[in-house]
């Protein structure tokens, strides 16, 4: 390793911070939350990992860096590191796309057990101490709509596929489709509606950007059977949320599994907490024990390329913001 400075947005757990020191040895890793400890070496900066900083953090020390010439961030969403000045640049932007997407998918496959064998009701028998049998539902020959098949949406259909289940797409590109034998049809952002109408269960899985922000909102819930279960592991704008407590509510929709919303943590008394048709979880669907661990292994194998000169894994295109 060189003598480069890495500013790190954030405050990474003690382990993490060991890991990152022992495993860039010679290299200066200044970490912290505040402008103030980043003023004094940005100018020697050539490099910035967003580990959870905010947006206007990740503004404030790029504008300081006059040597930069790469950024990371440690989550696949880019909020709070895509700002102008990193736009404008020419300073490349990677991210965390592809770390977390096993356990994403996971969590996915469990919300669509989770419905369709309705352990809700189950566990409420049980607390109560009550037999009361009840017909479940299959999962093979139901069909699976992925709103943004990208790394994420790729891991859901790699384990939901072998069940037996139909696997259809919305992206935006269909010539950089992987793992396309996955996938029974391809549809583009404007055919969504079409799409909606045919699925059991829709996996919303697409990154926040000005067009996907509200992309699902009262047409697409409109379009769904009655019976569709909608499950968000993207981020929580790319559904109106408004429009989704107005169709659970109303039972337009069976049900909803959530790990993403418009405010987190979600608010004490929202909505949300009172629906039984809603299964929450609080955005840890990919906190596994080792997921810090991992963000920290790939951010230095990227640093390594990055030393040797070789092409940077996840590059951002950074108008379309993913």
């Amino acid at each position: 390793m060189t003598n480069d400075t890495i500013l790190v947005l954030g405050d990474p757990p003690k382990a993490q911070r060991t890991a990152l020191e022992k495993g860039l040895a010679g290299v200066n890793v200044i970490a912290g939350n505040s402008i103030e400890v980043f003023e004094p070496v940005a100018v020697s900066a050539k490099v910035v990992f967003n580990w959870s900083g905010s947006l206007a953090l990740s503004r404030a020390v790029l504008q300081l860096c006059p040597n930069l010439c790469w950024v990371h961030s440690r989550a696949a969403g880019l909020e709070r590191t895509l700002c102008p000045e990193i736009v404008e640049s020419s300073v490349p932007l990677t991210n965390g796309t592809g770390v977390f997407s096993s356990s994403l998918g996971e969590f996915v496959l469990a919300a669509i057990l989770y419905f369709a064998k309705d352990f809700r009701r189950m566990t409420r028998s049980q607390e109560a101490g009550r037999w009361e049998p009840f017909d479940v539902m299959p999962i093979s020959g139901q069909t699976v709509g992925i709103i943004g098949y990208g790394d994420i949406g790729w891991a859901i259909a790699e384990r939901v596929r072998p069940l037996g289940m139909t696997v259809l797409a919305v992206k935006r590109h269909p010539s950089t489709l992987r793992g396309a034998g996955r996938i029974d049809q391809i549809y583009s952002p404007e055919r969504r509606i079409e799409m909606l109408s045919c699925c059991d269960y829709v996996v919303v899985a697409a990154p926040l950007t000005s067009e996907t922000r509200g992309m699902i909102g009262k047409s697409e819930f409109a379009s769904m059977k009655p019976s569709a279960v909608v499950i968000n592991v993207g981020r929580g704008p790319v559904i109106d949320e408004p429009a989704l407590i107005s169709a659970l509510a109303e039972g337009q929709i069976k049900g909803a599994a959530l790990d993403v919303f418009d405010q987190e943590p979600l608010p004490d008394g929202h909505a949300f907490y009172k629906l039984e048709n809603v299964l929450l979880s609080p955005h840890c669907a990919d906190h596994t024990p080792d997921w810090h661990d991992q963000a920290v292994h790939f951010f230095i194998a990227q640093y390594e390329r990055f030393q040797k000169g070789q092409e940077l894994l996840n590059v951002v295109d950074k108008e379309l913001g993913y």
